[in-house]
């Protein structure tokens, strides 16, 4: 009896669904339109700094451990506060959530735009990032509430190709900025992007409503935040630090506790931030799990590529830049596919031939040596890519219709969060073996060794992948 209240947004979903037309309506395409660009509009800088780290060592007088933190900053800041935003926008509206991030994404980028030392740059930018990153799982709320279950593939697969397709806009048109007009004109473009992108969502995305005598569990909120910062920290300092380090040891051990600390206090909250009855069905707890071990290849790749190429080949970053652009388009060119490819093998054959494609473009990256063609390595890291953007929107579409409708945002948040966990592990992961072999391999060898093992890591996704459901017949 306690589950009945639980089903009943899930039922009324279903019905509306079966009465749902097939078709998509100009309403539904303005609304996703309009998503999407706000979503560009935050991301495509997200990885510009990435390319002028040598550079802002120069500038800001500051060492690259320093630097670097405008590149880790905002990742370790979304997987703390991700879920946050995401709860927020359940209980207190999606439209009005997603607009805060879009403004304070534009605030905070000018300030980056105008910081004059690295402290102040790292803070404007991971505010900035925090704030814009908050328009993902609230705009993915928002199109999984609209978007019936026939459509929701389709619609997410757009929503994967401007996740992917944005950064890949931004590294290509950042480099040439940054070459001819400095990085800061990279924030500064932002501004104008993000409140137009503002205007347009307060014109276009729906109201949405406030859940009545809710209220945000604020505890439960803490505890998961402190488990993210504390693992996903330790795990990026360890290598640099040491694993012996009292901090790094500190993070590993106060991250269980906190972890334990969550679970407990769901059980017993009111109004609890994520249900966990939620991690009882398979469909909600495989998504996350599966894009999770998938991560460790393809995000340890997209650090340690550009390594390779620069200590192989010797190329500096606006040729890497072009060359490695090939993973993240096909990634995101991949997202509309994968609505047909759903219908014609269902999702558990589709995620598993996905999960298989990523642990093989994974192995075929030890292709790349001294003589490489600069066109098999675009060829190569697409595959990569490829692999990967075929079955995160399936993946999404399925977490989306396990949840009740007032839990899209925090489910879609938690999600993203155990992607970065992934991801900070398979760098971190790929780079200490890289590093490890280096003196015994050489470079090309190293990295290959590196590139074996992420694949094999990868490849424990096949197990979550062949735990989805067959269709009923």
């Amino acid at each position: 009896m306690a589950r009945r209240p639980d089903r009943a947004p899930e039922q009324h979903r279903a019905a509306a669904d079966a009465a749902a037309p097939r078709t998509v309506t100009r309403a539904q395409q303005l609304l996703l339109g309009v998503a999407l660009f706000g979503l560009f509009s935050t991301n495509f800088n997200v990885s510009v700094l990435a390319l002028v780290v040598p550079k802002l060592v120069i500038e800001f007088d500051s060492p690259p451990s320093t630097v670097s933190w405008l590149v880790v900053g905002p990742t370790l800041a979304y997987a703390v506060f991700g879920p946050m935003a995401g709860k927020l926008g359940d209980l207190y509206g999606r439209r009005r959530v997603y607009a805060v991030g879009l403004a304070g994404c534009g605030v905070f980028a000018a300030l980056t735009a105008l910081s004059p030392n690295v402290l102040l740059a790292i803070l404007f930018r991971t505010t900035s990032a925090v704030f814009g990153q908050s328009t993902a799982p609230t705009g993915m709320a928002i199109i999984s509430e609209v978007f019936p279950r026939e459509q929701r593939v389709k619609a997410l697969g757009y929503w994967g190709l401007v996740m992917a397709g944005g950064p890949v806009l931004g590294m290509v048109a950042g480099g040439m900025v940054i070459d001819n007009v400095g990085w800061r004109w990279i924030f500064i473009a932002q501004v104008p992007l993000t409140a137009l992108a503002l205007f347009a969502a307060l014109k276009v995305l729906p109201a949405g409503r406030r859940l009545p005598d809710v209220r945000f569990d604020l505890p439960g909120t803490v505890l998961l935040s402190i488990a993210a910062f504390s693992v996903l920290f330790a795990v990026n300092r360890g290598p640099l630090w040491g694993w012996d380090h009292t901090m790094v040891r500190v993070l590993l051990a106060v991250f269980p506790l906190a972890a334990l600390g969550f679970v407990l206090r769901e059980k017993v909250a009111r109004h609890p931030l994520l249900p966990l009855r939620y991690f009882r069905t398979r469909e909600f707890t495989i998504p996350m799990v599966t894009q999770a071990f998938c991560q460790v290849a393809y995000q340890g790749g997209f650090v340690l590529i550009p390594l390779l190429l620069s200590q192989l080949y010797g190329f500096q970053a606006t040729r890497i830049s072009f060359l490695t652009i090939g993973r993240p388009l096909l990634w995101g060119l991949a997202g509309p596919l994968s609505a047909w490819l759903v219908v014609r093998t269902g999702n558990r054959r589709l995620v598993m031939g996905g999960v298989v494609l990523n642990s093989l473009a994974c192995l075929a990256l030890t292709r790349i040596g001294t003589g490489t063609s600069q066109l098999e390595i675009v060829a190569l890291l697409g595959f990569a890519g490829f692999g990967v953007g075929i079955i995160v929107p399936p993946l999404m579409a399925m977490l989306t219709m396990a949840v009740g409708e007032q839990d899209l945002g925090v489910a879609a948040a938690t999600s993203q969060m155990m992607v970065m966990i992934g991801s900070v592990a398979g760098v971190q992961l790929m780079q200490a073996i890289q590093v490890s072999r280096l003196d015994a391999d050489g470079i090309a060898r190293s990295y290959h060794t590196a590139f074996v093992v992420a694949a094999a890591v990868s490849s424990l996704a096949l197990l979550s992948a062949a735990a989805i459901r067959k269709p009923a017949h």
